[in-house]
């Protein structure tokens, strides 16, 4: 078979820890290796890219280290640039903030124009907290859907919230999405308001820290619970029944 890439260097799609854990608890020594040996990465924040690589690689030499930033004040018309080190035949990283680059990530842009480019993407292996949490949910891992972010209105956010609720019965589909962490007591709250007193909820949070916690219950039965999710990364999912 030939070769159907255009150039030697790859895009490494490069997973990080979802939060301050030790990264070789969550991360495949594979992925050490790759950054180890690779010297340009594209990433949405420096500082915290640099940190996680030292954390990763303690003895990788920083200075040399070139960065490209990929967030909600770049330039589109910038990110084509980005992948001119694999045109050189060098090989590229691709970090996420948390867990896998492209999945809830603006990383996604980077790979559609390497796909364009012939330029070969190899997604490596890490958590990715939307898959965490399906799997830990009890919840259809055969038909599921993430959604994102719910709308920030609150009726809105409650018309989204019923929307979901239909398309999980009518499908037989999981919902997935998240929000703002600062909101998360919020949302959590609207879903009891809201749902169907036997809807299942998924409540996700933390994964893979040592605080983690992954219940699911009914509407009802989360409305006797008392909960604080303020500022801990969750993941919700709904599912209803019947």
């Amino acid at each position: 078979m030939n070769n159907p890439f255009s150039f030697s260097g790859k895009l490494y799609l490069l997973p990080t820890t979802l939060g301050d854990n030790d990264p070789l608890e969550v991360l495949p020594a594979t992925v050490q290796q790759q950054v180890e040996r690779i010297e340009t990465f594209i990433a949405e924040n420096e500082k915290t890219a640099r940190r996680a690589i030292k954390k990763l690689v303690p003895e990788k030499s920083q200075p040399s280290l070139q960065f490209f930033l990929l967030n909600k004040h770049t330039d589109p018309a910038e990110i084509p640039s980005f992948l001119e080190a694999c045109k050189a035949g060098k090989d590229l990283g691709l970090l996420s903030e948390a867990g896998c680059p492209g999945v809830a990530d603006p990383g996604a842009e980077v790979v559609k124009i390497a796909h364009r480019e012939g330029i070969q993407v190899v997604p490596m292996v890490g958590p990715s907290s939307i898959l965490l949490a399906m799997m830990a949910s009890g919840m259809n891992g055969q038909n599921f859907a993430f959604n994102g972010y719910l709308p920030i209105d609150k009726a809105a956010r409650k018309s989204e919230i019923r929307n979901l609720e239909r398309l999980s019965l009518e499908k037989n589909q999981a919902q997935a999405f998240i929000e703002t962490p600062y909101r998360n007591n919020k949302i959590l709250e609207d879903l009891i308001q809201t749902l169907h007193p036997g809807t299942r909820i998924c409540v996700a949070c933390d994964l893979t820290l040592s605080t983690e916690y992954i219940v699911t219950k009914t509407a009802a039965e989360w409305g006797k619970t008392k909960m604080d999710l303020h500022k801990r990364p969750t993941i919700f999912i709904l599912q209803k029944d019947y």
